[in-house]
């Protein structure tokens, strides 16, 4: 039989400043999920990546699920909250915010990272409660900003939240099918929808309630 070692578990050393940080770590996992799945996003899979060991790993984060939470929140602020953040700092007209909104899906290279990013989130989000209460929160916070919007042009809040609803699945739209069209295409899709939106008088809000079919 053998002797049960009675020594601690080797813990690893303190990571020199110029080592990786757990936003390293963080980017990494976010790349890998982007270009290949959740699946892949493992400690020895990002450690060859990074060309370090996996002690480097443990030193920043408790085990893999930390690290999946991390990316989660990592993802919640830049494509949501710091975006809010700096439109609400510009003192920007509501209209002008949601042009802005509008634009988002457009913006070259920046806005097809991000879209790939999403893509992929929303797929983990398929089969796993964690990635799925993320992002249910991220399009809530959204819905509840772009409808803050609206409702600062003097529009009833079931109004505002309809208007919504419709500007948010376009710009998701645009962003995950942004292959399909010509660029003339996607503009006047981009132009439309913005008249659609702003107009000051919505058509479904003249209509009865009760009219509508039933089930």
């Amino acid at each position: 039989m053998r002797a049960i070692s009675t020594e601690p578990p080797e813990v690893p050393a303190p990571p020199a400043k110029s080592q990786l940080t757990p936003a390293d770590w963080i980017a990494a996992a976010t790349h890998v999920l982007r270009d290949k799945s959740i699946d892949a996003v493992r400690v020895d899979v990002l450690a060859k990546v990074l060309n370090v060991t996996r002690g480097s790993f443990y030193w920043h984060f408790k085990d893999r699920n930390d690290l999946l939470e991390r990316v989660l929140k990592s993802w919640r602020d830049a494509a949501t909250e710091q975006i809010i953040h700096r439109f609400e700092k510009s003192g920007a007209t509501p209209e002008t915010l949601i042009k802005e909104l509008l634009s988002l899906p457009f913006r070259g290279q920046s806005a097809q990272d991000s879209a790939s990013i999403e893509l992929a989130i929303r797929g983990w989000a398929r089969r796993d409660d964690l990635a799925r209460q993320a992002l249910e929160a991220v399009d809530a916070q959204r819905l509840s900003y772009i409808t803050r919007c609206f409702e600062a042009m003097s529009l009833p809040r079931s109004e505002a939240q309809l208007r919504a609803f419709m500007l948010y699945s376009y710009m998701l739209s645009e962003s995950l099918l942004r292959t399909q069209g010509t660029e003339d295409e996607r503009q006047a899709r981009r132009a439309f929808v913005e008249h659609t939106v702003l107009a000051r008088c919505c058509p479904c809000s003249e209509t009865d309630a009760s009219s509508s079919p039933q089930a």
